[in-house]
């Protein structure tokens, strides 16, 4: 059996301690569109604020009680799990910029990985990481 996709996208979402210091770190740092905000429809009340990524969608999720548990520290290599997304872009230098000025946590500065391959990366308020590619090739 393979997956019959409906659209070549994929949906991502993140539950988050602070739902307006979250929002304000995908939307208005790195500029993604803010879609609206609707009631959380599971979990026990809330609000998921979703965000236009590309064709994807980020769905940022502040429940009214914060979860107990949080995102482990120490980046990608702390634990298993979902441990960062990716958001290919062709103006990274930029981006990371923005981050700077926002008093973001660079995680891994701008740097080529291989040839024509140049990656960055970013921690978002709640210690997830997310990864910037460029490729010349794309």
């Amino acid at each position: 059996m393979t997956i019959t996709f409906q659209r070549s996208a994929l949906d991502l979402g993140i539950v988050v301690a602070n739902g307006p210091r979250s929002l304000a770190f995908y939307r208005d740092v790195l500029g993604l569109v803010h879609e609206g905000d609707i009631p959380m429809p599971v979990g026990g009340g809330g609000t998921m604020h979703r965000l236009r990524c590309g064709d994807s969608l980020i769905k940022l999720v502040a429940y009214e009680q914060i979860p107990e548990h949080c995102a482990v520290p120490g980046g990608i290599p702390a634990a298993t799990g979902l441990r960062y997304l990716t958001i290919h872009a062709t103006n990274i230098a930029e981006i990371l910029e923005a981050c700077e000025a926002a008093g973001v946590t660079v995680v891994l500065p701008l740097r080529e990985i291989r040839p024509g391959v140049s990656i960055a990366m970013v921690e978002d308020p709640d210690r997830n990481i997310v990864e910037f590619v460029h490729s010349s090739a794309s």
